[in-house]
């Protein structure tokens, strides 16, 4: 019995030995790419067409005033990506080009605390061109393989960020909460 309760017990320890390694080197993986993310963001370059980065390079930066956070944006939406900070899905838009702007993160990650925003409040998008404000006009809760918010419409310029729902949930989420924020000039 004694064996059995100390084999149970090293492999909790282990479980959770395992849990705090990822977190912190999601945690550590996110601080280098907004370094960087600020960095880019500093050099204030000119836009000439339309902004392609390469998947998996460092963007930009997420800026949400109301919980004082500030994201690195890295370029495509795989869990690589993700691990990293905000995911901008690849083929949708950037400030500035007239269409659908694509951003997603995890819930228990990057977008710890997005529950807590409202209609009206402002997320920044800080690009090497510029920043963007968008003040979020209204959320929808949406089934997690529910693609039909990803429209790539290029006709006019919206944000939208999308996270796992509900933020409380253990495991894969079954939803996916959106954002959608219309620019502020």
């Amino acid at each position: 019995m004694k064996k059995i309760a100390l084999l149970l017990m090293v492999v909790g320890f282990s479980v959770i030995g395992y849990g705090l390694w990822s977190i912190i080197g999601s945690n550590l993986k996110e601080k280098d790419s907004l370094q960087t993310a600020k960095a880019i963001v500093n050099e204030e370059t000119s836009k000439e067409g339309l902004f392609q980065p390469e998947i998996g390079e460092v963007v930009g930066v997420l800026a949400i005033p109301k919980l004082e956070a500030e994201l690195p944006i890295i370029e495509g939406a795989d869990p690589d990506e993700l691990e990293k900070g905000v995911g901008h899905y690849r083929g949708s838009f950037y400030p500035d080009e007239n269409g659908q702007i694509v951003l997603s993160g995890h819930r228990d990650t990057v977008f710890r605390g997005v529950g807590e925003l409202a209609i009206g409040d402002i997320l920044e998008v800080q690009v090497p061109y510029g920043t963007y404000q968008y003040k979020i006009t209204h959320t929808k809760i949406v089934d997690k393989d529910d693609t039909s918010i990803i429209t790539l419409q290029d006709s006019e310029e919206e944000l939208i960020v999308t996270t796992c729902y509900p933020f409380s949930f253990i495991g894969d989420a079954p939803e996916r909460y959106i954002m959608y924020g219309e620019r502020v000039e």
